[in-house]
C-alpha cells in the first residue's frame, strides 16, 4: 500500500526541483554560487532523512531530524536569495519550490518537538 504522506519521496522530488531551476537559467558568479549551495543542501536533506529512518535511538532521532532540517533552512534562505535578486528566469516554478521547503520545514520541526516531547 501507497502512503499518501511519504516525506522521502517529498525530499527527493524537492531536491530534483531545486535541481531542474538551473538547468534553462543564464549564469552568473551569484547565480552559480547560490545554485551549487542550493543543490547541496536540497540534496543533504533527502541523503540524511535515508540516516533517519536507521536512527538507533529517540535521541539519535531526533539529532538526525535535526539536521534534515537545518539542511532545509539553509535551502529556504537561499531560495529567497534568489527569488529576491531575480536570479531565476522561472520566478513561478522558484515560489513554488520555495513553498514546499517552507511546509517541509514545518513538518520537520513539529517532528522534532513531538519526539522531544515523548522523551
Amino acid at each position: 500500500m501507497e502512503r499518501k504522506f511519504d516525506l522521502e519521496e517529498r525530499l527527493i522530488n524537492f531536491a530534483v526541483e531545486c535541481i531542474n531551476l538551473f538547468m534553462r537559467t543564464n549564469k552568473s558568479y551569484a547565480l552559480d554560487h547560490l545554485s551549487k549551495q542550493l543543490i547541496r543542501s536540497s540534496t543533504a536533506a533527502a541523503l540524511n532523512y535515508g540516516e533517519v529512518q536507521g536512527a538507533e535511538s529517540s535521541k539519535d532521532f531526533i539529532h538526525k531530524m535535526g539536521i534534515v532540517l537545518k539542511e532545509l533552512k539553509e535551502s529556504r534562505v537561499n531560495l529567497k536569495i534568489q527569488i529576491k535578486a531575480n536570479l531565476l528566469t522561472e520566478i513561478t516554478k522558484a515560489e513554488s519550490v520555495l513553498n514546499e521547503c517552507k511546509q517541509l520545514v514545518a513538518i520537520f520541526s513539529k517532528s522534532i518537538q513531538t519526539a522531544k516531547a515523548k522523551k
